[in-house]
């Protein structure tokens, strides 16, 4: 799998977080509260809250994957082993999202760590 196309589809995973967990925080806050100004502070629980933490750290992990990726592409440094990292991230990453949902800690942190590692694994070979 090219460096891209992981990017890419790590990009609509982060999409199906949301709708996910937009879907969940809709079922326990109701719509209204969700469309209005929200000044009262509510918070999800269960899995709608685990999948709200999962979307924040998923954003950050494409903010830190994303300009790794573009660095390979624009340096045109694009090898077998950069290819590998960014195929591992994309893999522990759907991993990430349901071991995160239903609560399996220890897989989560591990395929955490693998995330991290692969981006990086992928900064360090840009240079």
């Amino acid at each position: 799998m090219t460096e891209p196309t992981a990017l890419i589809l790590y990009g609509l995973l982060v999409i199906l977080t949301l709708m996910l967990q937009a879907t969940g925080a809709i079922t326990q806050l109701g719509l209204g509260y969700l469309m209005g100004a929200r000044d009262e502070g509510r918070t999800v629980s269960g899995i709608a809250g685990r999948l709200e933490r999962a979307l924040g750290n998923s954003i950050t992990a494409l903010a830190l994957f994303a300009p790794a990726v573009l660095l390979i592409v624009v340096t045109d440094s694009s090898t077998s082993e950069t290819r590998l990292a960014a195929t591992a991230f994309l893999i522990a990453r759907v991993i990430y999202l349901p071991s995160y949902a239903f609560g399996i800690t220890g897989l989560r942190s591990l395929v955490w760590n693998v995330g991290i590692v692969s981006t990086i694994a992928l900064y360090l070979l840009a240079l």
